[in-house]
């Protein structure tokens, strides 16, 4: 089975899918190989997306792979006071609720009908390399070895990344760098279908709560807390089954699905690429620090990374300017926005809930047109001038 591709992609999540779809839409010739029997299973994603996105990774909404749209989210303050963010105020950051296995499932055919070859079952298990230069990488299909030699591999084998370690790239991750993660899916709940709910506070340390809702009785609900602020990972279900236990439209509901897992909160890694190898989405740690949302970096980056090495198969330049040209492409689209995102992260892991409370009362007393950080911060120093300081810098 041994064999020789252009570009071998590592993992076919969206950043996977849709980095081969650029590549085999540059020319190149592309294998795609996923580790499950499934591609798009299990779930583990809050399915939650803004609208804005759609547009820039070329893809229009579809009721293939979106099951809900939202109007906006209430914010929902220790206190209870809740803050209506739509569209009227905040603009296209309110979205949709995916189906996330079908939409993987969605990008993984359009990275096939682009002339990616997929293959799943399949795992890597080490990279190949000659002169200093990453050129395939072995792979495992059941019980199965053999090796794929590839003039560019790009790693989208998640925030917990087998291709990044193995190409010397820098990957350790802190404590407080990383959240822990538990959702439930549940149904007979109620609410208000038109609007996420976002908890924030002592209720999920270090991190929110969440509740995105399906269809009229039926919700993701879920939430993240930061691994500094806890003892182990087990104990964000205390946290979730609280919250759920104390609000009477959730506590109503049935269970019918759990998932959990860790999501990176942390700066993306300094170097995203190395000598015959590129790592896109959430092994680059391209992770939103503030909402632990990847689907947007990760198809963005997945798009850039497939465009630079078909680039680098075109030009024969397995090297230096493609995998340059990478790595200033996705800094300038997204590197400002994680980097202020990450220091609000960082800031919310000491504020306390009556600072909170306040800043909320402030707004919605305030009831701006237009929801922008000047509007926010001139609601806040008219309120109470005594908690300016902490948002002063981070808006």
């Amino acid at each position: 089975m041994d064999r020789t591709v252009d570009v071998l992609v590592v993992g076919a999540g969206p950043t996977g899918s849709t980095a081969a779809k650029y590549a085999a839409r540059g020319g190149a010739d592309v294998l795609l190989i996923e580790k499950r029997s499934e591609i798009g299973t299990p779930v583990r994603c809050g399915e939650g997306v803004a609208k804005r996105w759609l547009d820039e990774i070329g893809l229009s909404p579809s009721t293939e792979f979106i099951c809900h749209e939202v109007d906006g989210a209430r914010v929902v303050a220790p206190d209870g006071t809740a803050l209506i963010v739509d569209e009227t105020r905040a603009g296209n950051e309110c979205g949709y609720v995916l189906e996330r296995d079908l939409f993987d499932r969605h990008l993984a055919k359009e990275a096939a009908k682009a002339g990616a070859e997929i293959l799943i079952k399949t795992s890597a298990a080490g990279l190949l390399r000659e002169d200093g230069q990453v050129v395939g990488a072995r792979c495992e299909h059941m019980g199965d070895h053999f090796d794929v030699r590839a003039g560019v591999v790009i790693g989208a084998d998640g925030f917990e990344s087998q291709v990044g370690r193995w190409a010397g790239l820098e990957t350790h991750l802190r404590t407080r760098d990383i959240a822990a993660c538990l959702q439930y899916t549940m149904v007979g709940v109620n609410g208000d279908p038109r609007h996420h709910d976002i908890y924030l506070g002592s209720c999920a340390p270090g991190g929110y709560a969440w509740v995105f809702w399906k269809s009229d009785d039926t919700a993701n609900v879920g939430i993240g807390v930061n691994l500094s602020k806890i003892r182990d990972r087990a104990e964000a279900k205390r946290y979730l089954d609280d919250l759920i236990g104390r609000t009477p439209s959730l506590a109503k509901g049935e269970i019918i699905e759990e998932v959990a897992g860790a999501v990176s909160v942390s700066m993306p890694l300094e170097r995203t690429a190395a000598p015959g190898v590129l790592l896109a989405g959430d092994a680059a740690r391209l992770i939103d620090p503030l909402t632990g949302g990847g689907i947007l970096n990760g198809c963005l980056s997945g798009k850039y990374a497939g465009e630079a090495a078909a680039n680098a198969v075109a030009t024969g330049d397995l090297r230096d300017r493609p995998f340059v040209e990478y790595e200033r492409r996705w800094k300038a689209r997204l590197e400002e926005e994680l980097a202020s995102h990450y220091l609000i992260k960082e800031r919310l892991l000491h504020l306390e809930d009556e600072t909170i409370n306040k800043a909320i009362r402030s707004v919605v007393e305030a009831k701006p047109e237009r929801i922008t950080a000047g509007t926010v911060l001139e609601a806040i120093r008219t309120r109470h001038p005594e908690i300016l300081s902490v948002f002063e810098g981070l808006l």
